[in-house]
């Protein structure tokens, strides 16, 4: 045997290892132990081959690995032709029988390879393995050869090579079992070596061992079943041919005949029990281990084909025996394996054959299938409720009512698969008995069809399920099942206006308020073809069948509908709920069949009912609908607009002359008006702004009236509530649609001087109703107020609309406060304050939900006042700061403005968070006073607050930096704004904010601690650095939390750059004047550090006499010698501007020498800019006495001398180096020029390094026991 190629490249498993076979290659032991193995045909039982004719097959010319030259397949194994797949696998497996009769070791080796490599492993079997070795020393020896590197194996590689590998493989071990299935099989060699090598990689440690060789045998189990049923049948057939022989008379009976027929039965009874022995040695060697095998896609596989072996020899596995394990395994924890056990049993329950056999698993498992329907996987659900719709079809005995009733409930489910699935189990359920119709009579139609009790049943469902919104999802569930029976609209309207034939009963006023409604869903679902709101997975793109579908159907209702709708509404002119889904139907229709269809007086007729209830109705709900339908009927596209528009006209002209004539008497009479007067009034103006919001009534100049009524509302005080409330939409609806014409394009100026007018007159009115004693008429005002303010804002003029800029209104900061405080006494309120309600508890939770949900919409329509900067951001304050308090009824919306304003402003939307914080610390004080509590629930409540802001920052510091560096800007000038009340010594009396502010510490990037930690102390005094009473911990904790996190401490001098961890001595020759800026660079810190102190001077320029300094030393720090006046440097000013510290704010002046006075920031740029030349000088003086320091320190080491007293560090400075960096820095040759100034560290740093942890050291966290333990 020539040895195998390489595999190309694209394969990760190469072989390279030469087989060589020998004539006496062999299995040394097969399953039985035996060391000879006999061999059966067709013709009887055969000897195993000698020992010499082994390697006969070697020498075959135009064979390689079995394979025919002439198939292209040189040299190729039998792995990389079922995993290219080129060639017909029928061809494949000839090509191996054939190798298989010249050489059984030969081919068998091939075949053992092919399962090896198929698993993913770069091991090969030699002939000598082959020969030597047992099956489990040759699966430890290629589990040994294994890639562990990789996690992937070709069952389960990515990749368009792989994907039909899977199926190439199965079909391999199908077709191979095929076509030995006549003799091959029966040699007691071949399926003895696979099924024994098969079982043994089963139960191996390697996952892609186990799950190929499991995929392997079971789908030669399945191909085994299938010549086990053959058999059978074979069988079956011998025996009748055997019993019609023998029953025939001796004179006919042929005795050869007879004999024949008995051997032939005898030997495929032989066969049969030799295949049922392979089938048990599988099925216990590696089913019954293998289903619950801790890998999900094994157990799916087990579960799968015994599925298939049950449904295909039923007579030898579908009995409990086997059942049981499919039972078992629905309790799967991956939805992966359930799913093929409901796939499994509907291959069984959809033959009804079968059913007798599957009642005792039905019974014991049938609760469990149930509850199937509602599991997590929706894949699984869909499955179990078809699994129950086959039951069903079975038998109606097995399920229960109240097994039913879980699964009728799921048509109202928002996942649309499961939805339909329980629709088509309802409607085998509910609609399965229908009438047998009688041939040749002819077919009924309307309140006689077939249909009529079928859609009286559903009526009664959709009632008895008390989900009276839903009606379009049980529609939609019923769709694809019976669509046919939902589109009988003929039997609809005849249930509607016919009378019960005798003995029927007639509908009740409720379901007929059902069947409308249903009738409504079908209607719309025919005509736009996608599910409801909720159930859809977006557009679709229909199919040719179904827009023609969809064109007949709008054809035939429009025909039908058109003719019954108007009797419909006359019946009904008078029940708001059923006319306003009646009025709905005209917006689905065909309107062209009205003038093709010579349907034009069922328009008029239609019109006439419409102008009826507009003058019957005054409900909104039923006057918005009519308008809509005037709407979908004016279109200028169709012949029929002239007609609609006519009656729409005259319809308005009515109720504009009527309104104009009832409110100058109304007004006129004033305080004499009757309510009878007032309830004219206001029935007209709902009908004439119900049209007014579908309908341009430009024409009729509404806003002079409705504006002197809304005038005269304000000066008498006394005008009805709903009456403001409509005039006001009546007003806005006026507004807007004068908009809307101006911005289609060319307007004349002075319609636009006319509208900003308006405008601004309503806005004004408006405001001055925010003030109305009623809550319902300022709330309307509000919601109009912000829409106005929206629409009118600077983002009106873009997108190609720049000559509206005319019309854009910039709200006063009047205006902006009244909206503020409207939101905070109309929003941010306890629940049982906006309700009085004294109905039933459900009547009253009802109410509360309600009133929860305007509350909501009138939060959003202020935020987005914020969000497009309409109003300042900072009055978002406001806002903010009731985010924890009020987190259940508002936090989504509060968490959603704070994001998109951090997206608009990043550095505002920070100040606005403080500012939020800061606003309910002065609350805390004025209740609590100065000598408050810091674990009172107020202040906790102010620091938990701090702490959800923080994480809205999110984990990219680099996106936050700035606005998190002037966050603690503003807080620590917060903080010490005010003096303490306890006069000079006592600390400052916001100075518990600085608790607060160090939740926001840890959002820091390091190096802008250090800078934050500068700015701190620029406020602090000397003796505040000393004090530790607890009035003055958050001082501290603030300070400590600056600390954290940072090379080892903000307050670090510059020689900790110097410590080895963090810089690299260099070796070349500078100035000594150079030396600061050489210690800068080689700390190397990341880029943006150069800009940390850019969001301490954004938008400040620096004064025009100073030079604008090089602010990247921001990062660096003074050296502190010790407790003297040199050390009060850190804190102190320039002379000329040390002042007492009395007052933060005036702590530091501007330098004399500048004309105009510097704000704050520029104060502290230029503080900022002195500190850096101070630092430069004193680098320059400790450059020139570095020599002498060194040599000194030297000096004294060697003579074993401690350091001076004077040199150690006071007590409340820290310093980065080590005592053992120090020691290797001295013992280093000197370089005087590239000098880094080394100090020596202080003793309260060494004391408190000993006492704090490291928390990146596992033994700080872990005990000893725990670390000693072995990872491995």
């Amino acid at each position: 045997m020539i040895a195998a190629p390489e595999i190309p490249a694209d394969f990760p498993y190469a072989h390279d290892t030469d087989t060589q076979f020998s004539s006496d290659t062999d299995f040394s032991e097969d399953l039985d132990g035996r060391s000879s193995i006999s061999s059966k045909g067709k013709g009887g039982k055969k000897g195993k081959k000698a020992m010499g004719d082994k390697g006969k097959g070697s020498k075959g010319t135009g064979r390689i690995n079995g394979h025919h030259q002439e198939n292209g397949m040189e040299n190729m194994m039998l792995f990389e032709v079922v995993k290219l797949g080129r060639s017909a696998m029928q061809s494949v497996v000839d090509d191996w029988i054939e190798s298989y009769k010249h050489d059984k070791d030969v081919a068998l080796l091939d075949l053992i390879n092919f399962f090896i490599q198929c698993s993913g492993c770069k091991g090969v079997v030699s002939g000598e393995m082959f020969r030597n070795m047992q099956n489990s020393e040759i699966i430890r020896r290629m589990t040994e050869e294994f890639d562990e590197d990789s996690g992937d194996y070709p069952l389960t590689i990515a990749g368009p090579l792989w994907k039909k590998f899977k199926s190439s493989f199965c079909e391999f071990i199908s077709v191979l079992v095929r076509q030995c299935q006549y003799s091959i099989i029966y040699d007691e060699y071949m399926m003895d070596t696979v099924i024994s090598l098969l079982t043994g990689l089963s139960d191996s440690q390697v996952r892609a061992f186990r799950h190929t060789s499991t995929l392997a045998a079971m789908k030669l189990m399945t191909a085994l079943v299938n010549v086990a049923l053959n058999l059978s049948i074979n069988m079956d057939n011998t025996q009748r041919q055997y019993e019609a022989e023998r029953n025939k008379i001796v004179a006919k009976r042929a005795n050869d005949r007879l004999e024949l027929l008995l051997q032939k039965r005898k030997e495929l009874q032989e066969n049969q029990d030799e295949i049922e022995n392979m089938m048990n040695a599988i099925f216990k060697g590696v089913f019954v281990h293998r289903y619950r095998d801790s890998i999900a896609e094994i157990r799916a596989i087990c579960i799968e084909e015994i599925g298939v072996w049950m449904k295909l020899y039923s007579d030898a596995f579908l009995n409990d025996s086997y059942l049981k394990y499919v039972g078992w395994t629905m309790h799967d924890k991956q939805g992966e394996v359930r799913l093929k056990c409901l796939t499994a049993l509907q291959g069984l329950y959809y033959n009804r054959e079968l059913n007798a056999r599957l009642e005792l698993f039905t019974s014991r498992f049938k609760d469990r299938i149930v509850s199937m329907t509602l599991d997590k996987e929706y894949d699984v659900a869909v499955q179990a409720i078809k699994l129950l719709t086959l039951v069903l079809n079975s038998t109606d005995e097995v399920l229960t009512p109240e097994d039913c009733e879980s699964v009728y409930h799921l048509v109202y489910s928002a996942h649309r698969p499961v939805a339909i699935a329980a629709g088509e189990f309802l409607y085998k359920k509910l609609f399965s008995q229908r009438e047998p119709e009688e041939e040749g009579a002819p077919k009924r139609r309307g309140r006689q069809s077939p249909n009529a009790n079928l859609i009286k049943t559903t009526v009664f469902f959709f009632l008895e399920s008390e989900l009276h919104e839903h009606a379009a999802y049980l529609v939609d569930s019923l769709w694809e099942c019976g669509a046919e029976l939902l589109k009988d609209w003929d039997c609809m309207s005849s249930l509607l206006l016919d009378d019960p034939l005798p003995g029927e009963e007639a509908l009740t006023d409720r379901q007929e308020t059902a069947l409308i409604e249903i009738m409504l869903c079908t209607v719309r679902q025919a005509a736009e073809c996608h599910p409801p709101v909720g159930r859809g997975t977006g557009k679709r793109v229909m199919t040719a069948k179904e827009r023609k579908t969809q064109l007949d159907d709008r054809t035939r209702m429009t025909e039908l509908f058109a003719v019954a709708l108007p009797p419909l509404l006359a019946k009904y002119a008078v029940d708001a709920e059923k006319v306003t889904n009646l009025l709905q139907l005209p917006q689905f229709f065909d309107l062209e069949i009205y003038t093709t269809g010579r349907l034009e007086k069922h328009l008029e007729a239609l019109l006439r009912q419409i102008r009826e209830i507009v003058e019957k109705h005054t409900d909104t709900e039923v006057l918005e609908t009519c308008s809509k339908t005037y709407h979908a009927l004016c279109s200028e596209e169709f012949p029929i607009f002239n007609r609609v528009d006519i009656a729409r006209s005259q319809l308005l002209d009515e109720l504009v002359d009527k309104f104009n004539r009832l409110l100058e008497d109304f007004l006129q009479e004033g305080e004499e008006s009757d309510e009878d007067d007032a309830y004219q009034v206001l029935s007209t103006l709902k009908r004439i702004t119900a049209f007014h919001n579908a309908h341009d009534l430009s024409g009729w100049d509404l806003f002079t009236s409705n504006f002197k009524l809304l005038n005269t509302g304000i000066e008498n005080g006394d005008m009805p509530e709903q009456i403001v409330i409509h005039s006001l939409q009546c007003t806005h609806y006026v507004i807007l649609w004068h908009l809307a014409k101006l911005s289609e394009g060319s307007s004349r100026k002075e319609d636009m001087v006319t509208l900003r007018k308006q405008m601004r007159a309503f806005c004004m009115m408006c405001q001055r109703y925010l003030t109305n004693v009623n809550t319902a008429v300022k709330e309307q005002a509000f919601t109009i107020l912000c829409d106005l303010l929206l629409i009118f804002s600077h983002q009106m003029v873009s997108g190609g609309r720049e000559h509206l800029e005319p019309l854009v209104y910039s709200s006063e900061d009047s205006l902006q406060s009244e909206l503020l405080s409207f939101i905070l006494n109309h929003v941010f309120i306890d629940q049982d304050d906006d309700t009085n309600s004294t109905d039933g508890q459900q009547d009253d939770e009802a109410v509360k939900i309600e009133a929860l949900h305007k509350r909501r919409n009138l939060l959003a329509a202020y935020c987005k006042l914020i969000i497009y900067c309409v109003v300042e951001m900072k009055t978002g304050a406001d806002i903010f700061k009731q985010y924890m308090r009020y987190y259940n009824d508002y936090g989504d919306i509060i968490k959603e403005t704070m994001s998109k304003t951090r997206q608009i402003d990043k550095i505002q939307c920070a100040k606005t968070l403080i500012l939020s914080l800061q606003q309910l610390f002065n609350e805390m004080l004025s209740e609590l006073g100065h000598g408050f509590d810091r674990s009172s629930s107020a202040f906790c409540g102010i620091k938990e607050l701090a702490r959800r802001f923080s994480l809205t920052f999110g984990l990219d510091q680099v996106k936050t930096r700035d606005a998190i560096a002037m966050l603690h800007k503003d807080g620590i000038e917060f903080a010490f704004k005010d003096p303490s009340p306890q006069g000079e010594g006592g600390p400052p009396l916001n100075l518990a904010f600085l608790d607060i502010l160090s939740e926001f510490s840890s959002k820091l990037m390091r190096q802008d601690k250090r800078t934050v930690h500068m700015y701190l102390e620029r406020f602090m005094t000397f003796q505040m650095a000393l004090q530790r009473e607890d009035c003055w911990l958050p001082l501290i904790s603030y300070r400590n939390s600056l600390q954290a996190g940072g090379d080892d401490d903000t307050m670090s001098v510059m020689s900790g750059y110097s410590s080895r961890g963090s810089s690299v001595r260099s070796k070349k020759t500078k100035a000594p004047a150079v030396t600061a800026g050489t210690s800068a660079a080689k700390r190397k810190l990341p880029e943006e550090e150069s800009s940390s102190s850019e969001v301490w001077t954004q938008g400040i320029q620096t004064p025009v006499m100073m030079p604008s300094p090089h602010l990247t030393s921001t990062a660096m720090r003074e050296p502190k010698r010790g407790r003297d006046d040199s050390y009060m440097g850190v804190y102190s000013l320039p002379h000329d501007q040390q002042q007492p510290h009395q007052h933060p704010q005036h702590h530091h002046q501007a330098p004399q020498h500048h004309q105009t006075p510097m704000d704050y920031n520029s104060q502290v740029t230029w503080m900022l800019a002195q500190r850096q030349q101070e630092e430069a000088r004193q680098q320059q003086e400790r450059a020139m006495n570095y020599a002498k320091l060194r040599t000194n320190l030297q000096h004294a080491i060697r003579r074993g001398t401690g350091l001076m007293e004077e040199d150690e560090e006071p007590i409340v400075e820290d310093v980065m180096m080590s005592s053992e960096g120090r020691m290797d820095d001295l013992n280093e040759g000197m370089d005087f020029d590239t000098m880094d100034i080394d100090l020596p560290p202080s003793k309260n740093r060494r004391e408190r390094s000993e006492l704090k942890p490291d928390y990146f050291d596992p033994a700080s966290i872990m005990d000893e026991s725990v670390l000693g333990v072995s990872m491995f």
